[in-house]
C-alpha cells in the first residue's frame, strides 16, 4: 500500500525527528562505542526483565541502578551540542561523565548497609556523590529531553536554597545545600523519588512492549487496517491519518514521534488527493498528539497517575480515558469530514486501497493489545501485564514467516525498548527534583492557594489558569515532566474547588500534551510542516483549530465526572455522550463553515454557541443548545445559499 504514494525515506524521517525530537538526537556510533552501546542497552533490559519478573528490587537500588544506567548511556549517546557531522565520535569528557554516572548508580546498591545505619547523616563522600548526582541528572536531561525542563528544575533548586530572599507569599525558611542534596539523592522524595520509580518499573516494560510489536510489524499494520477501514470515505486520506494515528498512539509515547511515522505515510497520501499542505500537516499533527491519550496504552505520564492520585489502579484510569480520548478523534474525525465535503475531495480508488481480506487476515497481530487489556481488566499487576503482553507479541509474531522476530529481533527489540527509555528516565530524574522541592518547602500548596486568589476562588477561572499554565510548561518538555510539575502544583488547587482527585489530574494531563500542537511552540506541529512542506506557525493553528475537542473535553469531565464513568448510570452517560457529539457536530460546522453546504456568517456563529450549550453538562444548556441544534438543521435543509454568479 505504501509504495503507491510518495512517503519520507528513513533518512529524511530521522532529520525530522532530530530537528524536532530532543531524544531523537544520539549519535551513531561504530566500533568499540558502538559495542558498548548496545551492550549497556542490552544489559539495561535484562535489568528491568529481571526485576519484573523476580520482583523489584528495594525503591534505592531499582531506582539508582535505573538511573546509572540511563545516566551513563546518555553521556555516550547523545553530544553536548547538536552539531552536524562527528556523530561517530565520542568527547573525552563524555567518557568521564559516564564514568561518574556508574558510580553515582552504583552508590546505593555499594554503600546502602552504611547508608541505612547512618539514616541520613551524610559523610564528605556522601555529599558529593549526592551533589554529582544533581549535576549529572541536569545535564544528561539537557541533552535528551531539552533546555525547557532543565531550567525549570534548576529554578525549582535555587528557590529551595533562596527561599529566604523570595516575596513573601513563597518565602520559607530555605534549606542548605547539605540538606538539599540529602532530601534529592538519599530520599525517596527527590531524584530517586515516585516519578522515576515508576520509570523504573511500568514506563520501561511498556516501552519494550513498544518495542515488541513494532519489531513484528503491528505500526504497518495499523496503516494497512486504517485504509481498509476509512480509505474510500469522502475524504478518507484524513480518516485513515486519524484512525492509524489512534491505534499507533497505543505503541508510541511521543507526538513527534507519531507524526514522523505515522505522517510519512498518511501526509503525501491526503496532499495526493487535494489537500493543502498546512491542512494535511495538522490534521496528522493533531491526530498524533491524541494517541498518547487513547488507552490501554496511554502516555508514559498516565502510569505517574496512579502513585500520585493513590488508591487507583492503571486500568481505572485507561478506562475513564476512553470515553473522552473517543470524544477527541470524533471531533477531529468530524472536522476533517465536513473538510472534505466544501473541498469536494473523494476518497481512495479501488486500485489505491490494500487487499481488504489480507487485512483482515492478519487481524491477529493485534492480539498483543487485547491481550494487555483483558490482562488488566482481570486485575493483574500492570507489571505483569506488560511481560505477559511482550510474551504474547512473540508468539503472535512467530504465526507468520513475515512478522516472525525470532532471536536477533528479540535482542534488538530489547535494545530499541532500552534506547526509547533514556529520555523518559532523565525527564523523570528532574521531575524528581521538582517534587522534592515541592514537598520540603510547601511551594505546592503556595502556589495551589496563588492559583485559587488569583482566580477568585471559583472554578472556571480557575480551571482557564491552570490550562495555560500546563499549555505553557508543556511547550518544548516531555508529557512526563509537564504532568509532574501541574500535578504537584495546579493540580491541588482544583481538588480544594471539590472536584474529585481524577478528574483535577485528566485536566492537567490533557493540556500538557495539547501543548505539542498549541502554537506558538507546537513541536508535533512543527513536525509534520516538516513532513508536508508546509509552513510551521499555519499548521499550528490549523492543528489546534482541529483539536478544539481536546480544548473543551477537560472542561466537560471536570464540571461533569459522570463523562469519566464517576458515579453514573448508562442513561446518564449515553446522554452526555450524545450531547457531547451533537455539540462537536455543530461547533465543527461553525469553524470549518460546512455542513450540509457552505454556512453563512451568521450559522457558523450558531453553530459554536450551540455546540458549546450542548457539551457543557447542565440541563437548561443542554435543552438550549439541542433546540439550536434543531434550528440549525433545518436551516441547512430548507435555506439553500444562493451560488456565487458565473456571470
Amino acid at each position: 500500500m505504501a509504495d503507491k504514494f510518495e512517503t519520507l525515506s528513513q533518512e529524511q524521517q530521522e532529520e525530522l525527528l532530530e530537528k524536532y525530537d530532543p531524544e531523537a538526537g544520539s549519535r551513531k556510533l561504530t566500533g568499540i562505542f558502538g559495542w558498548i552501546v548496545f551492550l549497556g542497552l542490552l544489559s539495561f533490559s535484562l535489568f528491568q526483565l529481571y526485576t519484573g519478573i523476580f520482583g523489584i528490587l528495594t525503591a534505592q537500588l531499582q531506582r539508582s541502578i535505573h538511573l546509572g544506567f540511563a545516566l551513563a548511556l546518555i553521556f555516550i549517546l547523545f553530544p553536548a551540542r547538536k552539531t552536524k557531522g562527528k556523530k561517530h565520535k565520542v568527547a573525552w569528557y563524555d567518557v568521564i561523565l559516564a564514568i561518574a554516572s556508574v558510580a553515582v548508580g552504583a552508590y546505593w546498591p555499594l554503600m546502602i548497609d552504611e547508608l541505612v545505619l547512618r539514616v541520613g547523616m551524610l559523610t564528605d563522600m556522601d555529599f558529593y556523590i549526592g551533589l554529582l548526582a544533581i549535576i549529572l541528572v541536569l545535564e544528561a536531561t539537557r541533552r535528551a529531553v531539552g533546555l525547557p525542563i532543565t531550567i525549570i528544575a534548576g529554578l525549582f533548586l535555587a528557590y529551595a536554597v533562596y527561599g529566604p530572599y523570595m516575596p513573601s507569599f513563597l518565602a520559607h525558611r530555605g534549606l542548605s545545600l547539605e540538606r538539599l542534596v540529602q532530601t534529592m539523592f538519599y530520599t525517596t522524595e527527590g531524584i530517586l523519588g515516585t516519578p522515576l520509580g515508576v520509570s523504573s518499573t511500568y514506563i520501561f516494560l511498556f516501552l519494550l512492549f513498544g518495542a515488541f510489536l513494532v519489531k513484528t510489524g503491528v505500526g504497518q499494520y495499523f496503516n494497512d487496517l486504517a485504509v481498509s477501514i476509512a480509505g474510500k470515505r469522502v475524504g478518507g486520506p484524513a480518516k485513515v491519518a486519524i484512525f492509524s494515528s489512534a491505534l499507533q498512539g497505543t505503541i508510541s509515547g511521543s507526538s513527534v514521534a507519531n507524526v514522523v511515522t505515522s505522517g510519512s505515510f498518511t501526509i503525501p497520501m491526503m496532499k495526493k488527493l487535494g489537500y493543502k499542505k498546512d491542512f494535511a500537516g495538522a490534521v496528522e499533527a493533531a491526530a498524533s498528539t491524541g494517541g498518547q491519550l487513547m488507552p490501554p496504552i496511554m502516555g508514559a505520564a498516565a502510569f505517574l497517575m496512579v502513585e500520585f492520585i493513590g488508591g487507583i489502579t492503571y486500568w481505572e484510569i485507561a478506562k475513564a480515558a476512553a470515553i473522552p480520548a473517543l470524544l477527541y478523534f470524533a471531533g477531529i474525525w468530524i472536522m476533517t469530514h465536513f473538510e472534505a465535503k466544501r473541498l469536494g475531495l473523494r476518497g481512495l480508488k479501488d486500485e489505491e486501497m490494500p487487499n481488504r481480506k489480507e487485512v483482515l487476515k492478519k487481524f491477529y497481530l493485534l492480539t498483543p493489545i487485547i491481550a494487555v487489556i483483558v490482562l488488566m481488566t482481570s486485575g493483574m499487576t500492570v507489571t505483569r501485564a506488560a511481560l505477559f503482553s511482550i510474551l504474547v507479541a512473540i508468539i503472535v509474531g512467530a504465526i507468520n514467516k513475515e512478522t516472525r522476530i525470532g532471536i536477533r529481533g528479540i535482542i534488538e527489540a530489547l535494545v530499541d525498548g532500552a534506547r526509547t527509555a533514556l529520555g523518559v528516565a532523565a525527564a523523570t530524574a528532574a521531575a524528581g527534583i521538582i517534587v522534592g522541592v515541592v514537598t520540603k518547602t510547601g511551594l505546592g500548596l503556595k502556589l495551589a492557594n496563588g492559583l485559587l486568589d488569583l482566580a477568585g476562588g471559583a472554578l472556571i477561572p480557575t480551571l482557564m489558569l491552570t490550562m495555560l499554565a500546563a499549555i505553557v510548561l508543556g511547550m518544548g518538555s516531555p508529557t512526563t515532566a509537564n504532568y509532574v510539575i501541574t500535578s504537584t502544583i495546579a493540580a491541588p488547587a482544583i481538588i480544594l474547588l471539590g472536584v474529585p482527585d481524577l478528574s483535577a489530574h485528566l485536566f492537567v494531563f490533557y493540556f500538557g500534551i495539547i501543548a505539542d500542537i498549541t502554537p506558538p511552540v507546537a513541536l508535533a506541529a512543527f513536525a509534520a510542516a516538516g513532513v508536508s512542506g508546509g509552513e510551521p506557525i499555519r499548521t499550528g493553528v490549523q492543528s489546534a483549530k482541529l483539536a478544539i475537542a481536546a480544548f473543551i473535553i477537560p472542561y466537560m469531565f471536570v464540571l461533569s465526572p459522570e463523562l469519566l464513568m464517576i458515579d453514573t448510570t448508562w442513561t446518564y452517560l449515553i446522554w452526555v455522550i450524545f450531547s457531547a457529539l451533537a455539540g462537536m457536530m455543530a461547533i465543527g460546522a461553525g469553524v470549518i463553515g460546512y455542513w450540509m453546504r457552505k454556512l453563512f456568517w451568521w450559522e457558523r456563529i450558531l453553530g459554536i454557541v450551540g455546540g458549546i450549550l450542548l457539551i457543557y453538562p447542565e440541563g437548561i444548556t443542554d435543552i438550549i443548545g439541542l433546540v439550536t441544534f434543531a434550528v440549525l438543521v433545518a436551516l441547512q435543509v430548507f435555506l439553500k445559499r444562493p451560488e456565487p454568479s458565473t456571470v
